[in-house]
């Protein structure tokens, strides 16, 4: 099921602290800039290239047609034309991260011929705050350094409680999922790296500081990788810290444990000062995580400004593409890739309307459909997890969707660590998907042979079937449904060798 056929964020909502993302719908570029490049690519008559007009400065995923070298240089020239810079040049993808003040940019570099598609990746101007910024005007900047210091911020769930001492006994949770029998067998292999992709990891954390390389772990924040440790420590949110915790907290006679005390994490912040997990960021998290050699990545969240990113829009449809591309390159390189199926208690799988989107600016209500998807936990061949409570049902809050769901996991009222050396409860999709990563791990780390798509079959054929409750709306059968899909993963099962 992971590669399925149906198209169908820092998980917010009502609870806050989750995050979620399918396949990319085709990139539909505005009649204007269809006919202009088809005219160029046959030869005829060329259109004059819109002039450069003063405008706010923004942010583009900016697509070749192709995904090497040649093509992607031929982008970066193009962006350079249309007075933009360049803020990151991915051959490997064919995408190249972009900002301009110029209102005209985006309709100049689809003109282009090995340009695919471009599109903002967000819809308001980039603030001097922003660690992306590169300046008044973007146009003659040379490409931005990495910065550190910054803080993901006010739209992540609060922790509910602290508690300093320890509280293994409380994790109802690793006992729901068979954890105390995995590990009489083991607590997985440190030759596995979990790449926890959210908001920075406490690297002082006495229940992590072991489990975290430090190698392996970088901000993402302005768009390029930056590895030195305050970069990656997270300042305003736990979420990362909490998320890293349910992975891999050690069995060290403090706090709690993780589902792989065993196995290592790496810390790739993705989350700016405001809460926001824009593309660039995103992106640039997974081409880490596969250049660091991650295992698995962990994914609780999705792509701002939009909860879902519509294919026949050529802003969204842009970045849908650039985002696609990073994941399944990512895959290609040996990363399993979990996230999130978000907290807003949809059938991801018969989507109708949105009124959450834009985030970063107004919302307005909108009708979607199927090509309109949640990335990064819509994206083919990535495993989508919904949330599971104490007596074994769909927590309230759970997307679901016959189809998209894959597997099932804790995620009510889940104790993990939090920044400052504390514990602290939360409850989110973001809270089931770390539960399915570090089960992963202790695949990974019994099956050292499996690439992605064997771990992501084993996780499945290893879950636990759960049937529908009689609520009229879960569709489906016990071995596949909407609401636990493949059911609920299992960490003894997944040490039988």
């Amino acid at each position: 099921m992971l590669h399925r056929t149906t198209i169908g964020r820092y998980r917010r909502g009502a609870l806050g602290i989750a995050v979620a993302a399918g396949l990319a719908a085709a990139c539909l570029i505005p009649a204007t800039a269809a006919s202009a490049d088809e005219e160029g690519r046959g030869g005829g008559h060329h259109q004059p290239t819109p002039p450069y007009v003063a405008g706010d400065l923004m942010n583009y995923a900016v697509n070749a047609e192709r995904a090497n070298r040649g093509q992607t240089k031929q982008v970066e020239r193009a962006v350079e034309a249309a007075s933009g810079t360049v803020i990151a040049a991915y051959p490997e993808l064919g995408v190249v991260i972009a900002q301009s003040d110029n209102a005209n940019f985006a309709e100049s570099v689809r003109r282009d011929r090995h340009v695919e598609s471009a599109g903002a990746t967000r819809t308001v101007p980039v603030a001097e705050t922003d660690p992306t910024y590169l300046g008044e005007p973007a146009q003659g900047l040379q490409r931005m350094q990495s910065r550190s210091e910054v803080a993901e911020g006010s739209q992540l769930e609060a922790v509910e409680e602290v508690v300093p001492d320890p509280r293994e006994g409380e994790q109802w949770d690793m006992a729901a999922i068979g954890v105390p029998e995995a590990h009489a067998v083991t607590e997985g292999s440190d030759r596995v790296l979990v790449a926890v992709i959210d908001s920075g990891i406490d690297g002082d954390h006495p229940d992590l500081e072991a489990a975290v390389d430090q190698g392996a772990s970088a901000s993402c924040l302005s768009g390029v990788a930056d590895g030195s440790y305050e970069s990656w420590q997270p300042t305003t949110s736990s979420h990362g810290t909490h998320v890293a915790g349910t992975i891999a907290a050690q069995r060290n006679g403090v706090g709690i444990v993780g589902v792989a005390p065993g196995a290592r994490v790496s810390a790739v912040k993705v989350v700016n000062d405001d809460g926001y997990i824009f593309a660039e960021a995103a992106i640039c998290g997974f081409m880490h995580a596969a250049a660091t050699g991650a295992d698995i990545s962990n994914n609780s969240y999705y792509v701002d400004p939009w909860m879902y990113w519509c294919g026949d829009d050529a802003d969204q449809g842009a970045v849908l593409t650039a985002v696609t591309r990073a994941v399944e390159y990512s895959e290609r390189r040996g990363v399993l890739n979990v996230a999130a199926a978000g907290n807003a208690s949809t059938d991801l799988a018969n989507k109708v309307s949105d009124d959450s989107s834009p985030n970063d600016g107004t919302p307005v209500e909108r009708p979607i459909d199927a090509g309109c998807l949640d990335i990064p936990t819509e994206v083919d061949g990535v495993v989508t997890v919904s949330s599971t409570q104490a007596d074994g049902a769909k927590s309230g809050f759970s997307n679901y969707g016959l189809g998209v769901i894959d597997v099932a996991a804790p995620g009510s009222a889940i104790l993990s660590t939090i920044d400052g050396g504390g514990y602290g409860t939360s409850s989110g999709t973001s809270m089931a998907s770390p539960h399915v990563a570090g089960v992963a791990a202790l695949l990974a780390s019994t099956h050292p042979w499996a690439g992605p798509h064997e771990l992501a079959k084993l996780l499945e054929r290893q879950a636990v079937d759960v049937p529908c409750p009689a609520d009229g709306v879960c569709t489906g059968e016990p071995r596949d449904n909407a609401y636990f899909g493949e059911g609920l993963v299992s960490a003894a099962a997944a040490v039988r060798r």
